[in-house]
């Protein structure tokens, strides 16, 4: 009798539980060709920050031209090719622009990976726990957000040094502040679904709901943000260099290089075309590759950003 009751009682918890929904599945990610394109620039330019230095004909610092502000393809006896000429120093154009991939994506790259830890690990806590905790964390965030991304940066380099810690953490706060608010968004949304109704009605602690039902519905669209804020981060850190308080000669990045053959152009100089256009090429790569991504959300991301 007593094994009749107990089967009777687990053939309605399972019917109970049968009737909740699970969560989405997983959606596979299909790129278009513009999207694929993206993804062989940025391929390429992660390649470049691993083996740039060892690729480039010469060194960031090596002065080996005769002739200063050669805007096209040239030839220096017994030293080489200059494939895009020289620089205001002579310093051949393409070994600077390798060498500068390490400093302006890697920099902007660890940044960008702290921002979203800060950021997701804070939107998340605020958007599961609510209440004093959601109330205290988005006023701190609110009032970071409040400032210009570059006034707060140059007042910190400006106050702190201009060394390359410091610059990853200066992008890192300004940035998470951003983040924190498209992770908190979407953690409230995905909390009050039915699916994760379904978990704590089960008994599923806290933790589990966070790491099995939150994180892994949000990665996409946080993946996609990442994409941007590498973005937002890459012309942070070159207008800080641009503006002589990024990355310090005589190492190269792309956005000093641009401020310090400006004047060139004056005199038919292509000096600073070249790493301005690796910068757009960058960050239009990571464009079409998020702009595919976000197409096929529906376009959810960008009511969230800002």
């Amino acid at each position: 009798m007593s094994d009749t009751t107990q089967s009777k009682d687990d053939d309605q918890d399972k019917t109970i539980y049968d009737e909740l929904p699970d969560a989405p599945p997983k959606k596979k990610l299909k790129l278009t060709w513009t999207g694929k394109l993206g993804v062989v620039i940025v391929a390429f330019w992660v390649i470049m920050v691993v083996i740039g230095p060892w690729v480039a004909p010469f060194d960031e610092a090596d002065i080996i031209a005769d002739d200063s502000y050669m805007g096209v393809m040239s030839v220096t006896e017994g030293e080489g090719l200059h494939v895009f000429g020289t620089d205001y120093l002579e310093r051949d154009i393409l070994s600077r622009i390798l060498w500068g991939a390490r400093m302006t994506v890697g920099i902007a790259f660890l940044a960008t990976l702290l921002a979203y830890a800060m950021g997701v690990t804070a939107g998340i806590a605020a958007a599961v726990k609510g209440g004093w905790i959601d109330m205290v964390l988005s006023r701190v965030n609110d009032a970071i957000l409040s400032l210009p991304t570059i006034m707060l940066g140059l007042l910190i380099v400006v106050a702190l040094g201009s060394s390359i810690p410091i610059l990853i953490g200066t992008a890192a706060i300004i940035y998470a502040s951003s983040v924190f608010r498209i992770a908190r968004a979407y953690g409230q949304e995905i909390m009050v679904m039915d699916y994760v109704e379904s978990a704590q009605a089960r008994g599923e602690t806290i933790w589990w709901i966070i790491f099995r039902e939150v994180l892994p519905n949000a990665a996409m669209p946080l993946a996609t943000d990442f994409g941007l804020r590498l973005v937002f981060v890459v012309l942070f850190i070159s207008s800080l260099s641009f503006l002589g308080l990024g990355i310090q000669p005589p190492a190269a990045d792309w956005g000093s290089m641009v401020r310090q053959n400006l004047e060139g152009m004056q005199y038919g100089s292509l000096a600073p075309v070249w790493p301005a256009l690796a910068i757009a090429s960058f960050t239009i790569a990571i464009n079409l590759i998020v702009d595919d991504i976000s197409a096929k959300s529906g376009g959810d991301l960008a009511k969230k950003m800002i």
